[in-house]
């Protein structure tokens, strides 16, 4: 029986641990890439584990998020993460040199190698054949170590794709379209695999478009094969030694397997306030606009501002709209000012942002209140954008200048001929904005701005947990709900005591406060809960208010490894009903956790308020069990050191 290339690729990274679905496995991590907003907490990890050099192939510190300085933060922050790239043997890629995963694209990623990222767009590296997971920071940290990554073995979906899109119609239809058909949390528990003659007409930006958003589906990764496009496109970044072919086996089998006639695509959108909420174009069109943005790491390579510039050469954008470009890389900048698409884009009325993540993390250009937001970007959970009760629709770069001209959501293919715009022979390499590592680390001093806390590490689990429920919440909560981005709160993410006055604000702005005066307690979670991003700040920040355990009907992948990481218990429902019987200020009570955790029962949580109980059970590793007996992974780390 023929394999898949994701496992193949795992297999040959296989360290520990079972490759079989459901079983844990340990796989050899060869690269890591981190960006500011986790980097620096990343990095207080790794520094605690005591390892005097990263032991990977590559590691690349990122900044891309926390552009906007209005204040000391951002900028003390990006001291300390050039400083502490140089000392301990990382790569540093400054700030304005562009978006994590559009750089790692074009600069590092390799077929067939495995990469650990701190972000969930990480899988973006997909599109080149490369094995790349998003985790938590920690995660990362212990890989930078040398350790290897531990990560429930997932099902392959496999994607088979046919014939090749139309006019008008792109990649980021086609991932618009599993969304539409899957939901975000459809790809759980899954890598997606793309395969089949419809693979050979897309070309490597627009494969990364759809391994981007895969991420949106909720699956562990994205992969496509490395073929003659790939070297084409490693050949053009003057990088085609790296390349290799790649494939799934002839006779590969699939847990299981999704048609998609690209043929048959037409230009989609996703609606307010979720990216599974996706809709024809045509079925809203005409909806007033008042802002379009292209960018983020889904779409702004140079294919795609090339198209956007192409579109909009002669005309204006319509004056209801205020549009936003944001250059995905320098080196996509620098291509466009040269070849002239940037004057334009500027004659047109667009406005240039820098190249970096900007809107898509609510750095910057929230939408007007209750104005609609059209966006090339990979998430529009509500409030992301920084306007409270936004409209934000998601959408191909196509229907996003479409609309900036009519002033309307509009379907493409209403104007007319489309623009035709092919892969250069060569792209400019602009790498001096990219520093490498000191060559004596010992002659660099670590830089630690006032906005620079350690980390604290949490005790080991007790005997018994018992608290309020604090918060309950429905479905599809995301890390965006527990621990928003946006320009007051990214330049905090290097400092937990003032990071967690924000948690769940947006949800109920006085649980900072209650769960302090509470002394901590429980969350009690819907479906998919911790979907989006893979910011461990949305673990910590709860743990450091003192919350002792989170019950869901289920959890994201992302969210569950990063909340044992941190020593918060995460129990899942036996029975969907008793979600809906425990309330928020109930008292919870659980007894002997310690004992219940190491024989792998279902826990009995008593409900002292309505007098009931309910079951849960804990859905860990045995080495997960460990972790969170010990209070954590750094805890468990240190306690597995031998002494001297």
């Amino acid at each position: 029986m023929g394999r898949s290339l994701a496992y193949k690729i795992m297999e040959e990274h296989r360290v520990a641990g079972e490759l079989s679905p459901g079983r844990e496995v340990a796989l050899r991590i060869d690269q890591t890439l981190t960006q500011d907003a986790s980097g620096t907490t990343a990095y207080l990890q790794f520094e605690t584990l005591g390892i005097p050099r990263v032991r990977t192939e590559l590691s690349v510190s990122y900044v891309d998020h926390n552009l906007l300085q209005t204040g000391f933060e951002s900028a003390d922050d990006h001291r300390f993460l050039q400083s502490f790239a140089a000392r301990y043997g990382i790569y540093f890629s400054r700030p304005g040199n562009g978006i994590c995963h559009q750089v790692h694209l074009e600069r590092f990623a390799r077929p067939g190698r495995t990469l650990l990222g701190s972000d969930s767009h990480t899988p973006t590296a997909g599109g080149m054949g490369m094995l790349a997971f998003g985790a938590g920071g920690l995660d990362v940290a212990v890989a930078m170590g040398g350790g290897p990554y531990y990560l429930t073995t997932p099902r392959v979906l496999g994607v088979h794709l046919t014939g090749k899109l139309p006019p008008w119609v792109s990649a980021k239809d086609v991932i618009l379209e599993m969304l539409r058909r899957l939901s975000v949390k459809g790809g759980v528990g899954y890598i997606v695999e793309y395969f089949g003659d419809g693979v050979r007409s897309l070309d490597i930006p627009s494969r990364a478009t759809i391994a981007n958003m895969g991420a949106e589906l909720g699956a562990t990764t994205s992969i496509f094969p490395s073929d003659e496009e790939t070297l084409r496109y490693l050949r053009a970044q003057g990088r085609e030694d790296v390349w290799v072919p790649l494939a799934a086996d002839p006779d590969a089998t699939y847990d299981e397997v999704i048609e998609i006639d690209l043929g048959h695509l037409e230009p989609l959108i996703a609606c307010p306030s979720s990216p599974d909420n996706v809709v024809p174009v045509r079925e809203v069109a005409g909806t007033p606009v008042a802002q379009v943005c292209i960018g983020s790491c889904t779409n702004s390579s140079y294919l795609d501002l090339m198209k956007v510039a192409g579109m909009l050469r002669g005309r204006t954008v319509h004056p209801r709209v205020s549009m936003t470009l944001s250059p995905g890389s320098r080196q996509v900048y620098t291509m466009i000012a040269r070849n002239g698409a940037l004057a334009d884009l500027i004659a047109a009325g667009v406005r240039i942002l820098e190249a970096g993540c900007g809107p898509c993390v609510g750095m910057g250009q929230a939408p007007p209140t209750k104005g609609v937001s059209v966006r090339t970007f990979n998430r529009n959970f509500p409030g992301r954008s920084g306007t409270p009760g936004d409209l934000v629709y998601l959408c191909s770069p196509e229907t996003a200048v479409a609309t900036a001209i009519k002033g309307v959501i509009t379907d493409p293919r209403e104007l007319g001929e489309p623009i035709q715009v092919s892969l250069p022979e060569r792209f400019e390499p602009v790498d001096n904005m990219i520093i490498p590592p000191a060559n004596d680390p010992s002659q660099v001093e670590i830089i630690r701005g006032p906005n620079i806390k350690p980390i604290p590490l949490p005790d080991p689990l007790p005997d018994t947990l018992a608290g309020e429920v604090l918060l309950k919440v429905g479905d599809n909560i995301s890390t965006d709900h527990i621990s928003p981005a946006g320009a007051n709160v990214l330049p905090l993410r290097s400092n937990l005591p003032a990071l967690s006055e924000h948690t769940f604000t947006r949800v109920d702005p006085t649980f900072p406060r209650r769960a302090r005066e509470k002394g901590g307690g429980f969350i009690i979670g819907g479906q998919n809960y911790g979907q989006g991003s893979a910011r461990e700040h949305a673990a910590l920040a709860p743990r450091y208010l003192g919350v002792k355990a989170v019950i869901a009907r289920s959890f994201a992948r992302i969210h569950h490894a990063n909340l044992v990481n941190f020593g918060v218990l995460p129990l899942v429902f036996t029975d969907d009903a008793d979600y809906d019987r425990l309330q928020q200020g109930d008292r919870l009570v659980i007894p002997d956790v310690r004992a219940a955790l190491q024989r792998g029962d279902t826990f009995v949580i008593r409900d002292t308020t309505q007098g009931m109980s309910v079951q849960v059970r804990c859905q860990l590793t045995s080495r997960q069990v460990r972790i969170v007996l010990a209070g954590g992974l750094l805890n468990f780390i240190r306690s597995q050191a031998p002494t001297a």
